[in-house]
């Protein structure tokens, strides 16, 4: 079984994700959550009735100035998950001080990962264009991702072009946070192939290598690219250490030292279970990224 195999979400991941959800709802007096709200044009050929769906989680505290707002994107292979599992994400950023949104984007086999970094792009721009209406700073937008989805996030923060296509004169991402992080260099990953079942990521990712190239971050990051804070399990899958690595290698050589830290005993999925416990060092650093006044 290769390492990206479980990147999908595992039945035993689904009831355990579902179970904290539903006692999550039990406790969520400190967030308002605005479901299914449609950030490309419902008349829009090609509209997603789900995909193209995402979820603010605002604190109910009025704040003297603007929250921070933080886009988490989830992971799933490329192939797999929903926003709604990770409903616990948003209650307990907005819980903490911080507008998150929680998204939804389109999979493989409908469409390939370009497909999949502009729908979260537009997702980005419906953002910075409306999260002011939610009590979040446009100006203090950040992506985050685990697994899958933290590869993505990666991508908004490093290619300004999936803004540029989008209308927009500057990226609006002020930096990005990323849980396990996969695909950051999907096309030295791709050429590699040593991984049995690696076939299976030619659906997502197609069969030319330029394409791999350009949804990689690695190829991305410039001296110019904002701050990154990385999180990578101590007993994650080994590409997603030397991938994560080399990044921080390459940021580092650009004079962009990211924030990153290696969770001892810790495995891919945990590294995302772990966010419904409030008080866990990446919340912690998050929030000295992001902004949020210490308590």
């Amino acid at each position: 079984m290769t390492f990206f195999r479980l990147l999908a979400l595992p039945a035993v991941l689904v009831f355990v994700l579902l179970a904290l959800v539903a006692n999550e709802y039990a406790q969520a007096r400190p967030s308002r959550r605005t479901s299914d709200i449609a950030y490309v044009p419902t008349s829009e050929a090609g509209f997603d009735a789900k995909r193209h769906r995402l979820d603010v989680y605002a604190p109910r505290k009025k704040a003297a100035a603007p929250y921070p707002v933080v886009v988490f994107i989830h992971g799933g292979n490329w192939d797999s998950g929903n926003k709604n599992i990770y409903s616990f994400i948003g209650r307990r950023l907005a819980k903490q001080g911080v507008v998150a949104v929680v998204i939804n984007y389109r999979l493989a086999p409908q469409v390939q990962v370009p497909a999949m970094a502009d729908d979260c792009a537009r997702a980005v721009v419906w953002t910075y264009q409306h999260i002011a209406e939610y009590g979040g700073d446009p100006k203090r937008l950040f992506t985050m991702g685990h697994s899958a989805g933290g590869g993505l996030a990666a991508l908004l923060a490093a290619d300004n072009q999936l803004f540029a296509r989008r209308g927009l004169a500057a990226n609006p991402v002020r930096g990005a946070i990323l849980d396990d992080p996969a695909g950051l260099d999907m096309y030295d990953y791709l050429r590699k192939m040593q991984y049995g079942g690696d076939e299976q990521y030619l659906v997502p990712f197609g069969k030319e290598p330029a394409g791999w190239k350009a949804v990689s971050p690695m190829y991305f990051v410039t001296a110019q690219t904002p701050p990154f804070l990385i999180f990578v399990g101590g007993e994650t899958y080994p590409s997603i250490s030397s991938s994560s690595a080399k990044f921080r290698q390459k940021l580092q050589q650009l004079g962009r030292e990211p924030q990153f830290a290696v969770l001892p005993g810790k495995k891919h999925v945990p590294m995302v279970l772990q966010l419904y416990w409030k008080n866990n060092v990446i919340y912690r650093e998050l929030l000295k990224f992001v902004g949020v006044p210490a308590a």
